[in-house]
């Protein structure tokens, strides 16, 4: 990472009826962390979302919670994008993830969509430029195909709650790692 921009997008569903899905844990996260470093966020029109900064150590971080539903989430990546004149390799998608067990979180770079309609539509906005970031966080399965709409759209239950508090809380030093611009051992790190 040469640039000193970090833009996080935490993917989720506006509505308050969404608020605590599975489908909603990338738009959590991005709250958390906002927390966590303190940014606080404000309405911003122009990119279809809550947004707010801070510059951590050499970085300017950039952080983004879509008001627009998850498959359309690139008009929002790519209305920061143009805005604030970043390189798609500046900006870090965290979403939920079928195909991770529960509260599992992985960092990748680049790659398809995996069938993730948010990723598709970004992916779609960037002119087909997939070499963004994602930090994916595992709901599992729910086993059959057809269950999926429903299931990724259901709350979170109590026990799901507890593994993502502390998936969430573990993470913290690897987004250190990664504001830091230590992508690859951020990497190492969490994979290990």
């Amino acid at each position: 990472m040469s640039s000193n921009n970090l833009l996080i997008i935490g993917l989720g569903n506006p509505e308050k009826e969404y608020e605590k899905s599975r489908h909603n844990c990338g738009a959590e996260f991005v709250e958390f962390l906002s927390q966590k470093i303190e940014v606080s966020f404000s309405k911003e029109d122009k990119f279809f979302g809550l947004y707010g900064c801070k510059k951590l150590q050499q970085k300017k971080i950039h952080l983004c919670i879509p008001l627009v539903y998850v498959n359309e989430s690139g008009k929002t990546a790519s209305a920061i994008k143009s805005y604030l004149k970043l390189s798609t390799q500046d900006i870090l998608v965290i979403h939920d993830e079928l195909d991770l067990p529960f509260g599992k979180i992985k960092l990748k770079e680049g790659g398809g969509h995996g069938g993730h309609n948010g990723l598709r539509n970004i992916i779609d906005s960037l002119q087909g430029d997939s070499s963004f970031k994602r930090m994916r966080i595992g709901i599992d399965h729910p086993g059959d195909g057809k269950d999926v709409v429903k299931y990724v759209l259901g709350k979170v239950n109590k026990k799901e709650r507890a593994i993502l508090d502390t998936s969430f809380d573990s993470t913290l030093d690897i987004m250190n790692l990664i504001f830091q611009g230590n992508w690859q051992r951020a990497m190492l790190e969490l994979h290990t």
